[in-house]
């Protein structure tokens, strides 16, 4: 029997990292410049949370400009209804997407938000398929520099659990033996992630959520 995995929707982690929390009554600022009565709390987002899911999930938070997917007529139409609701904002658009999709035309899950000031955005319009299951799981050794020595270390302990024994020098004390192993094994995993992170110009979620540059 087919076992089929539930999708990642971003808006709805968004809405979890916001919280039950309240930000438009904290910010007067949305007071003098948009009609609040046409603001949806639910569409409002920090950038701090906007941030949080990009380096969770290996995502980038750029200009439209940059987007070389195909934004749907809805994310237009949307766009339109918030500029006559607010007819006197100015304001830039932003889209949150994978790498590929401000390269590549692709469809994966996009969000397009309209810069309100003061660090947040409004979610304009979110199309496209929901990310995989297992995205956040694949690019969790990515997040930081702790997370990817984590992730060596626990690769490193599996390879060295299946070695075979005998194969360095053993001087009689227990675990002398698997530990020199480990470290050798270490080593040449260290190896290889630096050489795949070079090469291919690679660098952590938390540095290049918002750069529009390609590492």
């Amino acid at each position: 029997m087919e076992i089929s995995l539930p999708k990642t929707n971003l808006y709805n982690e968004l809405l979890k990292v916001k919280g039950k929390s309240s930000i438009i009554n904290k910010n007067p600022f949305f007071e003098f410049e948009y009609n609040i009565s046409k603001i949806d709390s639910n569409k409002l987002f920090h950038v701090n949370q906007i941030k949080k899911i990009c380096i969770d999930y290996r995502l980038r938070f750029l200009e439209l400009n940059l987007f070389k997917g195909k934004v749907p007529k809805k994310a237009y139409q949307n766009l339109e209804k918030f500029k006559a609701d607010h007819p006197n904002l100015k304001f830039d658009l932003k889209i949150m997407a994978p790498s590929k999709l401000f390269e590549l035309e692709n469809y994966d899950d996009p969000l397009l938000f309209a810069s309100l000031g003061n660090g947040y955005y409004y979610l304009i319009h979110k199309w496209g398929n929901d990310l995989s299951f297992f995205r956040k799981i694949s690019v969790w050794p990515f997040k930081n520099l702790v997370n990817i020595l984590t992730f060596i270390s626990i690769i490193s302990l599996v390879i060295t659990a299946l070695v075979p024994g005998n194969i360095f020098y053993y001087d009689g004390k227990p675990g002398t033996q698997f530990f020199i192993t480990f470290l050798f094994i270490l080593k040449s995993v260290i190896a290889i992630f630096i050489y795949y992170g070079f090469s291919l110009g690679k660098n952590f979620n938390e540095f290049i959520w918002n750069r529009k540059y390609f590492n």
